[in-house]
């Protein structure tokens, strides 16, 4: 079959089979899915399970303290696989899917997780199932559908960057963006705590004997917002701190927990050195810990190149596909580095990440089934 008969015929295939693509979508918003729930995650992958195996999939589970991840193989033995890789977890907490249930209307569907990345997943299965049926899936597919990527995918990445290593190019059917744009480039994100003992004293009588961790950490958190360089894509956001027990007692405790996103690895590596360097006064102590990071996604030669295959790929059914930088991460930035062509934003077009308006339009529902089948077979 030719590419431009493989292009019709999935269209054909994908617009008769939409209204079950949208019956996945429903049934997965109908389940809770918080980011470390493990007993409500483990609903979510029972029901992918079985939508796996009605592919006829080669599924293998994973289990994690933070969830269990799904890797299937699909098509051929032989051969380097495409991966695909998407997320079942959400940020939203248990009893959402109730208060806020799935619905369609007027070609939009509504519903917690839809946008981030339910849509996504489901278009990823929809074009499994659509080359298997026209006989078009002709390499091997792996897809990997993790359990943690809302927390920094911390218990899959290394499982992400093996399978990565052993692919012929990457697929992320994150949402694109607005307008159907590819995303070429990420922020890389690290979350950092940092914590500072000090020692306690009445604040009425004998402070000249304390030592404030409250004070220490004031000044700490001015120096950590001098490391900002906007311009450059590099921003701190200190988001949480605390400390002290009394208004009367100097604070013998304080701590602050910051988010810092970059846009290149030199800066990476910047904000690094410099936070090994930060120091507090004496009599104090600080203690510095990275809990969770993905790296940038930088736009390499071999995701550059594998855009502009897309871009062709994507003329096949009338898409102009252009691309563009999104500022928060994903599973993508553990793949960059790798030296694969790697393609995020995949996924429908929509709105409200992460908001009660989270929705996904159906049409481009159906626009990146074909685009993802074709990816597949093509690139």
């Amino acid at each position: 079959m030719t590419p431009a008969g493989l292009a019709r015929a999935l269209q054909e295939h994908v617009a008769g089979s939409l209204a079950e693509s949208v019956g996945r979508l429903g049934r997965l918003a109908a389940l809770d899915a918080p980011t470390g729930d493990v007993d409500a995650l483990r609903e979510t992958e029972a029901l992918l399970t079985g939508m796996l195996d009605e592919l006829r999939a080669d599924v293998r589970a994973h289990p994690t303290p933070a969830g269990t991840h799904l890797e299937a193989r699909l098509g051929p033995a032989s051969g380097e696989p495409i991966l695909v890789v998407a997320h079942y977890d959400t940020v939203w907490p248990r009893g959402t899917a109730l208060a806020r249930p799935f619905q369609v209307e007027d070609g939009v569907a509504r519903g917690p997780g839809v946008h981030d990345m339910r849509a996504g997943l489901v278009a990823a299965l929809a074009a499994a199932e659509a080359l298997g049926e026209l006989d078009a899936l002709g390499r091997p597919l792996t897809l990997l559908l993790n359990a943690d990527e809302e927390a920094g995918s911390t218990t899959s990445a290394e499982l992400i960057v093996s399978l990565g290593r052993q692919s012929a190019a990457a697929l992320v059917p994150e949402a694109c963006l607005g307008g159907g744009a590819l995303k070429t480039s990420r922020r890389g994100i690290a979350t950092y705590r940092f914590e500072i003992e000090g020692r306690e004293a009445h604040a009425g009588h004998g402070s000249e004997r304390g030592v404030s961790a409250v004070h220490e950490l004031v000044a700490l958190l001015g120096s950590l917002q001098a490391l900002a360089r906007p311009r450059a894509g590099t921003t701190i956001n200190i988001g949480l701190v605390g400390g002290g027990t009394r208004p009367n007692v100097v604070a013998g405790s304080a701590f602050a927990e910051v988010d810092v996103r970059v846009a290149t690895a030199a800066e990476d590596e910047r904000i690094h050195r410099a936070l090994g360097d930060l120091a507090v006064g004496e009599g104090a102590t600080l203690g510095v810990r990275r809990l969770h990071e993905r790296p940038p996604m930088e736009r390499t030669p071999a995701i550059a190149a594998g855009a502009e295959r897309a871009r062709e790929i994507g003329a096949l059914i009338g898409l102009e596909l252009t691309e563009g930088a999104a500022g928060g991460a994903s599973d993508a930035n553990l793949l960059a580095r790798l030296g694969i062509p790697v393609l995020d934003g995949l996924g429908p077009d929509g709105g409200g990440a992460h908001a009660v308006d989270e929705h996904v339009l159906v049409d481009s529902l159906a626009e990146r089934i074909v685009l993802l089948a074709l990816l597949i077979a093509l690139l």
